[in-house]
C-alpha cells in the first residue's frame, strides 16, 4: 500500500519470548478450532440454505457473529459497543484501522463485507471472505456497471453491505480521506429513496505500555506475523466501535457530498479519542 501518510513509518519489529510463544499457542489453539469448526458448519448449511434461499442468508450471518464474538474472549481484547444498530434498508460505512475490524464490525450487526478482489485469493483469509458472503469488486473500469448491479441486487435482498471508503487500512490513528465512487451504485432513481447509510467509527485502545499503533495493520505488515503479536501480548487493550445516526440518501445530491458527510463524522469521533490518549 503506497499512501502519502505512512512515508517513513515503520512498524515495531516483533519479539517473541518463550512466555509470549506459550501464550499465543494457547490463544491460536482454541481460536483455529472456533474458527475453522464454525467455517465446516457454515459451509455445510450453505449447502442446503443457498438452494433454498438464495442470495438471502436466513441462518449462516449468525455462524460468523458466533465466531466473531468468541474471538475476541479468546484474545482477551475488550470490545464496547455504543450507539443504536441501524434497522433501516441500506448500507454501513467504517473507518478501517485493522484486520480486527471485520471481527468488531460482526459482532453485533449481520453485514456483508465489500473488498478488493485480491482478498479471494490470500490463504485463510480468502475462503473465509467467500464462504461469508463478502462482497469482492475489481478496479477495472470495464466491470463497473456489472459490479453497480451486483451492489443494487444486494442491497435489495436486504443485505447490508459494509465499505472502508478509505480504500487501505491504516495505523488505526488517522482516518484517511473517503474515496466517493462507491456511492455512486447508492444514488440510482431506484434506490436512493429506500436507503439509507450508518457511519461507524471503530477506535482502538493498545495495552498499557504498548505503542499506541499495536492494533494497527497497514503498509507491507504480514498477516501471520501482526496475528502472532497480538496473540502473544501479555495485557489486551480494547475496540470500541460507535454506531453514529443513519442518513438518508435521498438528502444528499451526489456521492462527493455524501462521502464527505460520512467522513467527517467518523472522523470527529476517531481524532477526539486519539487526543485524550495522547
Amino acid at each position: 500500500m503506497s499512501q502519502a501518510w505512512d512515508q517513513g513509518l515503520q512498524p515495531q519489529p516483533v519479539h517473541m519470548t518463550l512466555a509470549g510463544w506459550l501464550r499465543a499457542g494457547l490463544r491460536a489453539v482454541p481460536l483455529a478450532l472456533v474458527t475453522f469448526g464454525c467455517l465446516a458448519v457454515l459451509l455445510l448449511i450453505r449447502l442446503f440454505e443457498r438452494p433454498l434461499c438464495g442470495v438471502h442468508r436466513p441462518v449462516t450471518p449468525f455462524i460468523t457473529q458466533f465466531v466473531c464474538w468468541s474471538a475476541f474472549r479468546i484474545m482477551g481484547i475488550k470490545h464496547r459497543v455504543t450507539g443504536e444498530v441501524m434497522k433501516k434498508h441500506g448500507a454501513v460505512v467504517a473507518n478501517h484501522g485493522s484486520w480486527l475490524d471485520i471481527f468488531a464490525l460482526n459482532v453485533s450487526k449481520r453485514i456483508y463485507f465489500v473488498s478488493k478482489s485480491e482478498v479471494a485469493d490470500w490463504p485463510g483469509i480468502g475462503l473465509l471472505a467467500r464462504a461469508t458472503g463478502t462482497v469482492f469488486i475489481n478496479r477495472d473500469r470495464r466491470e463497473a456497471q456489472a459490479q453497480k448491479q451486483m451492489f443494487q441486487d444486494r442491497l435489495k435482498a436486504g443485505h447490508k453491505l459494509l465499505f472502508f471508503p478509505e480504500g487501505t487500512s491504516t495505523d488505526g490513528q488517522r482516518v484517511l480521506p473517503f474515496k466517493s465512487t462507491l456511492f455512486a451504485a447508492f444514488l440510482t432513481d431506484e434506490l436512493k429513496d429506500i436507503l439509507w447509510i450508518q457511519p461507524v467509527s471503530v477506535l482502538y485502545t493498545a495495552p498499557n505500555g504498548e505503542d499506541v499503533r499495536f492494533y494497527g495493520w497497514w503498509g507491507d505488515m504480514g498477516f501471520g506475523s501482526h496475528l502472532k503479536k497480538i496473540l502473544a501480548a501479555r495485557r489486551q487493550g480494547r475496540v470500541d466501535v460507535v454506531y453514529h445516526p443513519p442518513v438518508r440518501i435521498a438528502d444528499f445530491s451526489c456521492r462527493k457530498s455524501l462521502a464527505k458527510h460520512l467522513e467527517r463524522v467518523i472522523r470527529d469521533a476517531v481524532l477526539p479519542q486519539l487526543t485524550a490518549g495522547s
